[in-house]
């Protein structure tokens, strides 16, 4: 199993649940046997230092709750050969919700973000929070059927939502294409029905962070950038995801696009990068040139089509957005820009224009060894962010001791 990037905001959280779950606690044991490789209780006692009589009580323990299973046994060297240990993902269920401007993505994983089951559909988060929280229930809880797990098997939800988010909360900050959801509770809403942890961010940090953990984990520093109703990022900053004082470091959307400053954005400010090169921008410049462009989908088949003028608007609306990244690479310098989105599956027209800007106006140093690369995770990143956003929380050593306590 991969590494999980654990959010700043957490940071404090994680490193206290060290300090007080005792070393010697199922919780800590644990947290070695997360990699998913199999141990015997010599090896547990061999990489803790604890007697094994207390090792053996913590195994039995986590075999009685199902996070850990018997893995078979080891070659003998003389005598009954020694029984392994292994982390046991399927022992529990994260339900994961991916909210965008038009649409929605929600899974059910186990606690190693293998998608079990999976629906996206059409859902405008314009419909307000009780309408699509009410909708997301609904499909979570008829996902939890089709992959076989009930209620009580599920860990927690992690929700990822398209506008800034106070994660300390899980409430939505005055988001500009959320009409109805500033400071609404999330969290209290979702736990009317499933009372487990529920952890909610900024759809695009939880990308980040399904992106990182799936793909890249060996990258302290990366960014993801997703370019679609709006424009949005989420930063990898010496392995943590940052947030920022009030959760909204990344809103790339509404930084000033150095070329306009005229065209008025729906945060009420004129020129932000998500007014000219987001997925609607694109759209509505090529029905001003003549263009029938009703949708995401018609702007992604005429390019691919190799419709001349959808393919220029594509690549000045990527030069836009690489004036903008250009500025993000030399102040964070990143090692790696991923980018998704409904407008990158257009193909590399728009990667082509962010390449062009930030490789010619960053600085050579910060450009030295930076990728810039399409998404790997097919369009899932948003779902596997919030399952590994949960699983960050659920299974610390803290909170496994009181799931063994309860």
């Amino acid at each position: 199993m991969s590494s999980v990037v654990i959010p700043d905001s957490q940071a404090g959280t994680e490193l206290g649940a060290l300090k007080t779950a005792l070393p010697s606690s199922a919780g800590s044991l644990f947290q070695l046997l997360r990699d998913g490789a199999p141990r015997t209780r010599a090896d547990l006692a061999t990489q803790t230092g604890l007697a094994r009589s207390t090792v053996s009580a913590r195994v039995e323990e986590l075999l009685s709750s199902g996070l850990i299973s018997y893995a078979g046994e080891n070659t003998s060297t003389g005598g009954r050969p020694p029984t392994t240990f292994a982390f046991n993902p399927a022992a529990r269920c994260v339900l994961a919700v991916d909210l965008g401007g038009t649409h929605a993505r929600i899974a059910v994983t186990d606690l190693a973000a293998t998608v079990l089951a999976e629906e996206e559909q059409e859902l405008a988060i314009s419909l307000g929070p009780a309408a699509v929280l009410d909708a997301v229930l609904q499909t979570g809880s008829r996902l939890l059927s089709q992959a076989g797990k009930t209620a009580q098997e599920l860990i927690g939800i992690g929700v990822g939502l398209p506008g800034p988010v106070e994660f300390a909360t899980g409430r939505p900050t005055s988001p500009p294409i959320m009409p109805g959801w500033d400071g609404y509770d999330v969290p209290g809403h979702l736990r009317g029905t499933f009372d487990v942890p529920i952890l909610v961010d900024n759809d695009v940090n939880i990308m980040a962070l399904g992106e990182h953990d799936m793909v890249y984990p060996e990258v302290s520093h990366m960014m993801f950038v997703k370019i679609a109703t709006g424009i949005g990022s989420g930063i990898i900053s010496d392995g943590r995801l940052q947030h920022g004082a009030q959760g909204a470091a990344g809103d790339l959307g509404h930084i000033a696009s150095p070329d306009d400053e005229q065209t008025p954005c729906a945060c009420g400010n004129l020129g932000c990068l998500e007014a000219v090169a987001s997925g609607p921008a694109i759209a509505a410049r090529l029905r001003a040139s003549g263009l029938e462009v009703p949708s995401h989908a018609t702007l992604i088949d005429l390019v691919r089509a190799g419709d001349l003028e959808a393919i220029r608007a594509v690549r000045e609306a990527g030069r836009k957005v690489g004036a903008v990244l250009a500025s993000c690479v030399n102040l964070l310098n990143p090692e790696l820009i991923v980018i998704g989105g409904l407008v990158v599956t257009a193909g590399e027209h728009f990667l082509a224009g962010i390449r062009e800007t930030v490789y010619s106006r960053s600085l050579p140093l910060a450009t030295q060894h930076l990728r810039i690369v399409a998404t790997r995770t097919s369009g899932r990143a948003g779902v596997l962010g919030a399952s590994a956003l949960v699983t960050s929380h659920t299974l610390s050593p803290e909170s496994i001791n009181a799931l063994l306590a309860a």
